[in-house]
């Protein structure tokens, strides 16, 4: 080989590894997409009028139907139906709903992300009692004020949320575009811009210190959560691989050691820790020595038929129940009155018969409706409607006069004020009417 030829360098011989598995976050892409379905499916019960409350009639909204105290059956299989549910869902799963789904723990780390970004990976602004930790080179003023500007954005995106739950989504927009609406409160934003505030202070420095420590539902979900319930388990067996390795207690947000949980301790079954093991251990070509677990908390993995049998074990009461609460919700929308008939006297006369009836009609579904009206039980022409059909709003009120006629001949007439929809909805409301003509 000649002199002035040029050597080639062992950086520039091609590598090809065989067998390295590519870094893996298998639960936090997961647990991001149930959090935006969440805070999506907050939304759209409302909207679609599957849950709501009608503040100006005073009353619950379920599938677009009033709910009144004849609708006992209804509404409550309905809580009973829900309550039995999450109690089976803490005495399996356990706090998957506060790292997967609860609303305050999706808006503390959506503070979280924006506050590492513009001013640290490290950054620390929440209520711990020490003082916030920012990176030099970030704390700017432009930093802190696309922050502030964050987390209120923030604020107001979550605090629109209750609104649905009140107004229909039509007044929602006219809210929103400041146009005036009659059946808008005038207060309405005041309220909303108090709620804003206390979302703001929620989301900047309290986060998950109201997990940790304030969380009313945490307590109560406790009473329900045993041995067996899902929970992070660590190989022990492996200690010496995480020797002075503190990644996946670093990447907890929650400030716990995820090798060393307890039955009733801080942690949201998040799975974060999870996957920063799986991460770490991935350039060895080898598991993390994190993983989800069901079963008593030892150190050999409790086999999956011991965990679905303690499963069942422990969720046939609480299934019972949320069988039970279905089939009265079921049957209450089966027996459901769409529509309320009352008649009662129009006016109250002293030492005379009274003659005028008053016939009440309420609708409580969320469409408009035209009923028709029919009495039975008195002689043709002894008395006079004034109409033979209503028209109705949505979940609107109105009302018809029967008067009878003086000369009716006496006695006591059983009558029958029978009110029919075009659906097929009829019902029937008796009084007797006494006539005092001819005594």
């Amino acid at each position: 080989m000649s002199s002035g030829s040029k050597q080639p360098s062992i950086s520039d011989i091609p590598v090809k590894v065989v067998g390295a598995r590519p870094a893996q976050s298998a639960f936090h892409w997961k647990r991001r997409l149930v959090q935006a379905l969440t805070i999506g499916l907050a939304v759209l019960i409302p909207v679609s009028g599957l849950l709501r409350i009608d503040p100006e009639a005073g009353a619950f909204v379920v599938i677009d139907r009033q709910i009144w105290f004849s609708d006992f059956f209804l509404m409550f299989g309905l809580w009973v139906m829900l309550a039995s549910g999450l109690v089976l869902l803490y005495s399996s799963a356990g706090t998957v709903f506060c790292g997967w789904v609860c609303p305050q723990n999706t808006m503390a780390e959506l503070a979280n992300t924006l506050t590492h970004r513009l001013l640290g990976k490290r950054a620390d602004l929440s209520m711990s009692g020490e003082a916030p930790r920012v990176a030099a080179a970030k704390n700017k003023v432009l930093n802190w004020t696309l922050l502030g500007l964050g987390l209120l954005a923030a604020a107001m995106f979550f605090a629109l949320i209750p609104l649905f739950y009140f107004y229909p989504p039509k007044m929602v927009w006219h809210f929103l575009t400041f146009r005036h609406d009659a059946e808008l409160a005038r207060s309405l934003y005041w309220i909303y811009a108090v709620c804003v505030l206390i979302l703001f202070v929620d989301i900047a420095v309290i986060r998950h210190f109201w997990c940790r420590f304030s969380c009313i539902y945490r307590v109560w979900q406790h009473s329900f959560k045993t041995k067996q319930t899902l929970h992070i388990a660590y190989d022990s067996s492996r200690a010496q691989e995480c020797a002075k390795c503190n990644y996946c207690a670093t990447s907890c947000f929650i400030d716990l050691d995820p090798r060393k949980t307890d039955i009733y301790d801080s942690c949201i079954n998040c799975g974060e820790c999870i996957d920063a093991c799986n991460r770490l251990h991935a350039k060895q070509n080898a598991p993390g020595l994190l993983r989800f677990e069901m079963g008593e908390r030892v150190r050999k993995r409790a086999s999956i038929r011991n965990a679905t049998v303690s499963l069942l074990a422990r969720a046939k009461w609480a299934s019972t129940f949320t069988a039970l609460g279905a089939a009265m919700f079921a049957w209450g929308l089966w027996t459901y009155e769409p529509y309320h008939v009352a008649v009662d006297h129009a006016d109250i006369q002293q030492g005379r018969s009274i003659q005028d009836y008053r016939i009440a009609v309420s609708n409580k579904l969320y469409r408009p409706s035209e009923l028709n009206v029919q009495v039975d039980g008195l002689p043709a022409g002894s008395y006079h409607l004034t109409a033979d059909s209503i028209k109705l709003n949505a979940a609107g009120r109105g009302s018809l006069t029967l008067s009878v006629a003086p000369e009716l001949k006496h006695g006591v007439y059983a009558v029958v004020v029978t009110v029919s929809a075009a659906d097929g909805w009829a019902d029937r409301f008796r009084i007797q009417h006494f006539s005092e003509q001819g005594q």
